[in-house]
């Protein structure tokens, strides 16, 4: 509850505040309170001196007014919601008197009850006491007056200009408020409002993307591990101050609640101008590739990036990507990921990830599209690189491959050394050796980001469960590691089940499996109807001889399959899928046409 307001006191009270809060009995009134009275200042103590008034009275009485119920907050009856209306209706003429539209004054004070319950608290107060005779407003007596001009008065002696019941209409708290308007006692309310206005449309103007930013802030704090600058660990507070509230991280999404707390945090950027600092950054985004809409994820993840200048901080760290060819839209891609990578420790950092892969010999194309594709491997130490540098060395796999390796699949820089080891091992029981090991990860480097039980064994369940015996497991993975990687509902089982649909057995898919690898990885709609259906309603074969074949399925159906069938039916010639595909152009022209080169007829 909020302390009670202190009444206006005869100016024969003399006060002395240094620069603590005033004790009164058990009540605790802080120093920015303003007194009518006298101020004077001592540096060794607090003192209050009454004169010509039995001020104890008073203070004996002001628990009643702590102990009052806020009408706003426990309802009331009707000549209670009368006075709620009444100084509502005060406090949006104080608004209006600076500037703010009618209507946006009646929004602000239904949002601000706890603004007009101090005043009502106020007015009670100082009736009760009969406090009103210090008071002269315009010459009126205001004493005599009604609540709502006693409200008025008030709200005009306040001094805030509007800017608390504001502050709280946007979420922010009344100790927040006044600590907030400490930065805007030069600003004016109208602009104020639209400069809020603006600022909501930007961060809150789609509903894109839901929860991304929280996953993503996530993501950047979890992987960060290097020395950090002032920018980031202001971040990093914005963040763990989201993170303990209830909904967590997620809540960087919710319009209301995070332009709270981004308030709260970066309570500067309400001073910054509209026109010459803030659609400038905006547009300057879009320049580089950031779309409106998506100007939002930028902000949140990196809030101090709105303080920026454009050419004195942001191009600058920009120009230090043109090292490894990164510029243009590359930029604002990397932005939306990862919005670090313009903060000074990240990019002091870069230089170090590029000096150390450059000693590693791993082409610096390689290393581009890895930081293109995941910026937050910036914010990882070197030491922490190295090691898992190391590591995929021990299996071979270095310098050309390695480039190979972290531009497919540059995640892996940031694994846990126990989970990247966990996958080896799974590896090796089913009996894969470390150079065997080390292909895989070339090829497929996508396996050693995957969860072992989540996704590994699973994948071998399923090619269990559709007749995959253990004797030929190793060669199926070894021939296309894919599969241990393939979405079993997305991908596996419909292309599982369109192949039964056309009157192929289980285990006739499963010998095909076995004879071709691939054949589960290979799309429904591009590549296996359309290959069937030629098959079947073309070269008028039945669908049971791509059983012994399966490989029919890896043939171009426009430059091979059906240039080489036109031939053979030209020539009236009949031959197996295996005699028709799986020779050379050179061969396949001998065997069949006898000359020594192909000729392709028009189709």
């Amino acid at each position: 509850m909020l302390a009670p307001s202190l009444p206006s006191l005869s100016k024969n009270l003399k006060i002395s505040v240094p620069h603590e809060p005033v004790f009164l009995g058990n009540w605790n009134f802080p120093c920015n309170l303003q007194f009518p009275g006298s101020i004077y200042p001592s540096p060794s103590k607090t003192y209050l001196k009454f004169e010509r008034f039995n001020y104890s009275l008073l203070f004996n009485r002001l628990s009643d007014t702590r102990q009052r119920a806020s009408i706003v907050e426990h309802g009331g009856n009707s000549d209670d919601e009368e006075l709620v209306l009444e100084a509502r209706e005060a406090v949006a003429e104080v608004l209006q008197e600076g500037g703010v539209s009618k209507q946006e004054s009646l929004d602000i004070v239904s949002n601000s009850p706890k603004y007009v319950k101090m005043l009502i608290d106020g007015v009670h107060d100082l009736d009760e006491h009969s406090l009103w005779k210090s008071w002269s407003a315009e010459g009126e007596d205001v004493e005599s007056l009604s609540l709502k001009k006693k409200v008025f008065y008030m709200a005009k002696e306040k001094g805030d200009n509007g800017m608390l019941p504001f502050l709280e209409s946007i979420g922010l708290n009344p100790m927040v408020s006044t600590h907030v308007a400490r930065y805007l006692s030069s600003e004016k309310l109208p602009n104020l409002i639209n400069k809020v206005k603006y600022m909501k449309e930007i961060l809150f103007s789609s509903n894109d993307d839901e929860v991304v930013v929280g996953k993503n802030a996530r993501r950047m704090m979890i992987n960060l591990s290097i020395s950090i600058d002032e920018d980031v660990q202001q971040t990093l507070s914005f963040f763990e101050k989201m993170e303990a509230k209830r909904g967590g991280l997620n809540m960087l999404d919710s319009k209301d609640v995070s332009f709270q707390y981004f308030v709260e945090s970066f309570p500067r950027f309400l001073m910054l101008p509209v026109e010459y600092h803030l659609k400038l950054l905006v547009e300057f985004f879009q320049d580089i590739g950031v779309p409106k809409e998506l100007t939002r994820v930028v902000i949140l993840l990196f809030p101090p990036i709105i303080f920026y200048d454009i050419e004195k901080d942001i191009k600058p760290r920009i120009k230090a990507f043109e090292k490894v060819s990164i510029e243009g839209k590359d930029i604002g891609r990397m932005l939306l990921k990862y919005p670090w990578v313009i903060s000074s420790s990240i990019i002091e950092n870069y230089e170090e990830v590029l000096t150390f892969f450059d000693a590693e010999k791993v082409p610096r194309t390689n290393v581009s599209h890895a930081i293109k594709s995941w910026p937050h491997i910036l914010g990882c130490s070197i030491s922490k690189i190295r090691s898992m540098v190391e590591q995929f060395g021990e299996i071979g796999v270095k310098n050309k491959r390695l480039g190979k390796v972290i531009a497919s699949s540059p995640q892996l820089l940031l694994r846990k050394h126990h989970e990247f080891l966990q996958v080896v091992s799974f590896m090796e029981e089913l009996g894969f050796d470390g150079e065997s090991i080390g292909r895989i990860l070339s090829r497929c480097p996508e396996i050693f980001a995957a969860s072992v039980d989540k996704t590994l064994k699973r994948k071998l369940k399923f090619l269990a469960d559709i007749g995959i015996s253990k004797d030929h497991l190793t060669r199926v993975i070894r021939k296309y590691p894919e599969l241990l990687v393939s979405d079993i509902d997305k991908t596996l089982l419909p292309r599982m089940k369109y192949l039964m649909k056309t009157g192929l057995s289980k285990r006739e898919v499963a010998s095909m499996v076995r004879r071709f690898s691939p054949l589960l990885g290979y799309s429904v709609e591009e590549v296996l109807r359309p290959k069937l259906e030629f098959l079947v309603n073309t070269m008028e074969k039945p669908v049971k001889d791509v059983v012994e074949y399966p490989r029919y399925f890896s043939y171009s159906l426009d430059k091979k399959i059906k240039p080489r069938f036109w031939v053979l039916k030209g020539r009236n010639v009949e031959c197996s899928l295996k005699d028709m595909l799986g020779k050379n152009d050179e061969d396949f022209a001998a065997d069949y046409m006898g000359i020594g080169k192909m000729l392709v007829p028009p189709l």
